[in-house]
């Protein structure tokens, strides 16, 4: 079976991944508690997807009791530029690296499945194996993809609760294949942040109230993309001109030196996307925005909850140019975009 792994690493490296290790299901048996622990303080906010399924989400055997071995792939997204730089242009758009082309979830689920298929069918011609069966998750289950990305060796758990590896930084995305082959584990990696604070000092937000520990309910990330409605008072000008996503704590890790930019183009940012103009986004309307991220990762948040950050973004600006701007969505039919453009108004005024 170690001859097979050594091959099934191999042809991971053929169809794109930069990274491939192996775990077992149940070798994350700390997940629930701490899953437990992260709801129950209601720092999950208002994704209540996370307590809902939580019987499988901490349980990584428990989502498919047949699996035996889950392979752990890595998806290099690394950029060529540092994302912060964006930040001194707070007339331009900050959109998280990730988000600036296509969608992950389905360029990395395509390279998922060939590398499935190729196991199966190798499994199958070798003869010596009962007949294979596997599932392939990219962020869209109930999976615990970075515990298990440790526990198979690819990264570690940073203070900042992200995948850290030696050889990619911090810029990658996680994929599994859960199978019924019994394969050969890699070994977890170990904690190497030492005394780095680097990721918990530079968030705007204060989202982590202690190292390894995120109140989501404060990170940009979630505040942009999931949170539904107004954003509290407190927090919008932490925002800035981040209207898409945050970097700032995934940048801010040293081990990034060690990172490359990413092969696959579809990652590499579309121009109109690096530094787009505040004023020419908040024009949207639901066609026009849905048209213009056809194929991207944005296009799911919707139109109303990205202007509502556009108009966040603006009021942050202080160019009272854009004022205009922001005083014709006051009126917008969507509650939190006029709440924030009315919010932009009264900043730019002052």
């Amino acid at each position: 079976m170690s001859n097979l792994a050594q091959q099934l690493k191999a042809e991971a490296g053929q169809v794109g991944f930069a990274a491939c290790r192996i775990c077992r299901p149940g070798d994350v048996p700390q997940v629930m508690a701490r899953l437990q622990e992260f709801v129950a303080k209601g720092r999950h906010g208002q994704m209540g997807w996370m307590e809902e399924r939580m019987h499988w989400r901490g349980a990584p055997d428990a989502l498919w009791p047949e699996a035996r071995s889950v392979i752990m792939l890595a998806e290099n997204y690394g950029p060529d530029h540092d994302p912060r730089d964006i930040l001194d242009h707070p007339d331009k758009a900050a959109i998280s690296v990730y988000a600036q082309n296509r969608d992950y979830h389905d360029v990395a689920k395509k390279r998922l499945k060939r590398l499935g298929r190729w196991l199966i069918e190798v499994a199958a011609k070798s003869g010596a194996y009962e007949p294979a069966e596997i599932k392939v998750f990219v962020d869209t289950a109930p999976v615990m993809e970075k515990p298990l990305g440790q526990a198979a060796g690819l990264g570690w758990q940073g203070k900042h609760t992200n995948l850290v590896s030696r050889e990619l930084g911090s810029w990658f995305f996680l994929g599994c294949i859960f199978t019924t082959l019994d394969l050969p584990v890699d070994g977890a990696e170990r904690d190497r942040c030492g005394s780095c604070r680097a990721c918990l000092d530079v968030c705007p937000t204060e989202a982590f109230v202690a190292p390894y520990q995120l109140d989501a309910r404060r990170c940009i990330s979630y505040l942009t993309i999931e949170h539904k409605g107004p954003i509290d008072l407190d927090l919008r000008a932490g925002l800035g001109n981040r209207i898409y996503g945050c970097d700032d704590c995934l940048a801010a890790c040293p081990w990034n030196k060690f990172a490359e930019r990413a092969a696959e183009l579809k990652y590499h940012a579309r121009p109109e996307l690096l530094a787009p103009d505040l004023d020419e986004l908040a024009q949207f309307d639901d066609a026009g925005f849905r048209t213009f991220f056809s194929g991207s990762p944005i296009k799911r948040i919707g139109r109303d909850r990205f202007v509502r950050n556009v108009c966040y973004a603006i009021g942050n600006s202080g160019q009272a140019r854009l004022r205009p701007v922001v005083q014709g969505l006051c009126d917008d039919p969507d509650g939190a975009v006029a709440d924030a453009a009315r919010w932009a108004v009264g900043r730019l005024s002052a």
